[in-house]
Parts: C-alpha cells; structure tokens; sequence
C-alpha cells in the first residue's frame, strides 16, 4: 500500500490542545465489526459496552520527564530528548545542537547535570550521567515532561498529573499511551463490579511513534524499536479469558503491539523483549478482538495498525465520520472502540 492511502484532511481546531475536564467526560466513537456502522457515546457509557467475564489489557508504562535543555564545555546550546533509559547512568538520547556533539564532549544539562557523549546509535546518542544521582531521579528533578509536538503549550503541573494514566507504575516511556489516559479510578472499579476482569503489560513508549514515515511504499518502513514484558499472570488471564468465552480488548495500540509482539510464535509468551513490529493491513491478529484507542496522526503507523485491526475502509469512515461530528483528535482527544475485522 502506499502511503497517501493513509492520509486525510483534519481541521486544525480538532487536535486537542488540552484533555477533557475531567478523564472520563471524552468521546467514545464504536466502528462495529459486522455492520460497519458508527456509534456516538461517551467513554463514561464504556460500562455498558463490555461484559462480564471479558479482559481489558492495559499499559502500565510511566512517563518520564525526558527532555532537558542544557550546553556544551564550548557554550554553544543544546535540546536532549532521552529515548531510552539503559542503566543507572546511562541514556539513548536525541540531540538537538548547532552542530552535534562528538564523542567525549561534556554537556552541562539543567545548570546542574555532568553528563558526557560516550557514542552513536544511528541518529541518536549514548549519554553517560557523571553525577552519583541515578538518571531517573535527575530526570523527575530537573527534566521537563515531553508534550507531543502537535501540544503548543509548554508542559506544566496539570500536564504532569493528565499526562500519565493513573495505574502507571513502571517508569520509561518518553510518550504516553493514551488510550488509557480517559480511565479513571471510579470507572476501573465499576468495570471490575461488573465482572470486567484487567491485566498488565509493559511497553515503554518511545519518541520514533512521532516519527513521520518518509517512505511512499510502506513496506520499506522500519519501526523504532520499543522495550516491552508480558507478566505470566497476564498471559493467564488471556487463556482463561478465552476458556470461559470472553473478550480480550487491548487498552491502546502499545498494549495491542506488546501482545502482537509477544505472540509472534503462534503461541502468547511471558517475558521480556524488544519489538520493531509493523502492523499494517493484511495482518493476522492472534491475541486481540477488541480495541480502545485515540485517534492518530495521518499517514502515521499508528493509522496503519488500525486500519489493519478494524479494516482499510472502515476506518477510513470512521475518521470522516469523526471529523464531521468534531471529535477531538490525538494524544489528549476523544477516543474509539473497535472491534476486529473478520479476515
């Protein structure tokens, strides 16, 4: 397929530039999976819309605050966008700088940080922090929350709380899942009241999901790659979901890439890993029949996952329906329920 297949128009008033007043006042657009048809409720009605005995897969990833401003021993300023964090004191980073650092040269990040160059990684850089704090507290100390860069405003304290799903527990994405953004704590609980069973799985969101894809045939694409782990409990309560006839909904596109990913054996395996998978129309989906998600940028992966997962046209529809009823877009948009398409 090509890439213009995955383009559409947007008005630049619908991408969402702040959340919803409260988590779960967003939007809910339903794609039915038989019928094609189009459904306009609200994220609060998401009760009603699953049954008892069906599993809700969610993305326990933290968001840190990854992005540092900072100079180098020569004066001249920097940006750092940590994409990955590898070790007490070590980070894969992108940087922005007049011309780009070599190996060996010493930034001073914040005012405050000592941290030197120490290689390359493609298009990114390996930092090693020189202070004894470990790198994930002087991030939440000195570093700034990175906003997608469709959000115009600079990040600030009701960022840091809307920004982050409240079950997030294990800190490293540099992005977060979004899809789990519109659940709060009341509806977590009347979901499991009726007998909506959940799980956890891990993926830390890196900064290449924002990454355009600069290729017209989207097979010679290649994804960022994105650490992920599937505990043994949620493997289980994928196979004792099935037993008993339920439905397992992946709560974003991180969940659904962690299990997809986890899968890709034949058979869901626990544990950890490293994923580049690229889901496009055509794939076999083995773990998921359902799916909550935003809505996602045109021509990005993310549209591609989709329109695999609910089918090429369908969502198509979709998003011109959404668009014509002025759903809120993107990362602190409305959100959608999908089912599978049939192969």
């Amino acid at each position: 397929m090509q890439l213009d297949d995955f383009d559409y128009q947007l008005p630049e008033e619908l991408i969402a530039q702040f959340p919803a007043a409260e988590r779960g006042a967003s939007r809910l657009l339903t794609l039915d999976g038989k019928s094609g048809r189009c459904g306009d409720r609200m994220f609060a009605d998401l009760p009603q819309l699953v049954a008892p005995g069906d599993l809700l897969v969610f993305n326990n990833t933290r968001v840190i605050k990854a992005r540092m401003f900072g100079a180098k021993a020569s004066g001249g300023q920097i940006e750092m966008l940590v994409e990955r964090v590898l070790g007490a004191h070590e980070v894969l980073a992108q940087i922005r700088a007049s011309k780009s650092p070599k190996p060996g040269t010493r930034l001073l990040l914040a005012g405050r940080w000592q941290a030197e160059v120490t290689g390359r990684a493609g298009d990114m850089f390996l930092l090693r922090f020189l202070d004894a704090t470990e790198v994930l507290d002087i991030l939440e100390q000195s570093g700034r929350l990175p906003l997608p860069p469709y959000i115009e405003h600079a990040p600030d304290g009701f960022d840091e709380g809307r920004y982050q799903t409240v079950y997030a527990a294990d800190p490293g994405a540099v992005a977060a899942p979004t899809a789990g953004l519109h659940f709060d704590e009341t509806m977590l609980q009347r979901l499991q009241a009726l007998g909506v069973e959940v799980a956890y799985v891990t993926l830390h969101v890196g900064a290449g999901t924002f990454q355009p894809v600069r290729v017209e045939q989207i097979a010679a694409h290649r994804m960022h790659s994105e650490l992920y782990s599937i505990p043994l409990d949620t493997v289980a309560s994928i196979a004792a979901t099935r037993q008993r006839g339920g439905r397992v909904t992946a709560v974003g596109t991180t969940s659904l890439r962690a299990l997809e990913a986890a899968a890709q054996s034949g058979e869901l395996l626990a544990g950890h890993g490293e994923t580049d998978i690229f889901i496009t129309p055509g794939y076999r989906f083995q773990v998921v029949e359902r799916l909550i998600t935003n809505f996602h940028l045109p021509k990005s992966t993310l549209l591609m996952l989709v329109s695999a997962f609910a089918g090429f046209e369908p969502i198509r529809a979709a998003y011109a329906h959404a668009i014509q009823q002025r759903y809120r877009f993107f990362s602190y948009g409305d959100a959608m329920l999908l089912d599978r398409a049939q192969p």
